[in-house]
């Protein structure tokens, strides 16, 4: 009879184990539908510039990019507002923040959004040149770069392209590239 009592355990344990198992994987599989959506805004939020710069002037110039279009395109709180701001903000050389201090920076920053939205414009896409096109030049003593980054622009049913130069600095205590400026060359 004691080998019969064993015998009963063993089975109702196992089925204990496997109901458990049963309701933890249907839990999981309910959380797995309840997944947050990250949004654009919060996408280039999240990023950690402080751990995680972008390696190669052609990355900044990208992650300018995005929140340069998150900015122009998305819906956000003036507090992401800022946020965003200051992640452009710690893409500059000192020489570009010392022009733009950052109180006036938002504020030109936030005139200049609400003129390109309520001219009915949205950036679609950007392009950075690609790797091999950043010219790699010295000044000074200084490692520089430029590249283009062409954006396309949306008006109504018309799109257009705007192509920006960028020039970056190499910062000799970082190795971070920091943009020291940018314009839309005489050509548009």
């Amino acid at each position: 009879m004691g080998k019969k009592k064993v015998g009963i355990v063993v089975i109702v344990l196992l089925a204990v184990l496997l109901l458990a198992y049963y309701f933890h994987m249907s839990n999981k599989m309910e959380q797995s539908d309840d997944e947050y959506v990250v949004t654009a805004v919060q996408n280039v939020l999240l990023k950690n510039l402080e751990t995680s710069y972008p390696p190669t002037p052609k990355e900044v110039v990208k992650y300018y990019s995005e929140v340069s279009k998150c900015l122009h395109n998305e819906e956000y709180t003036d507090e992401q507002l800022e946020q965003m701001a200051d992640k452009l903000l710690a893409l500059f050389d000192e020489e570009l923040l010392a022009i733009n201090p950052r109180d006036e920076y938002i504020v030109d920053l936030k005139a200049d959004i609400i003129t390109f939205k309520d001219e009915g414009y949205s950036i679609t896409t950007f392009t950075p040149s690609a790797s091999t096109d950043v010219e790699f030049y010295e000044v000074d003593g200084d490692e520089m770069a430029q590249l283009y980054c062409d954006y396309t622009i949306k008006s109504g049913t018309k799109y257009s392209t705007s192509q920006h130069l960028f020039v970056l600095r190499k910062e000799s205590e970082t190795g971070h590239w920091k943009i020291v400026g940018f314009k839309v060359p005489e050509s548009e």
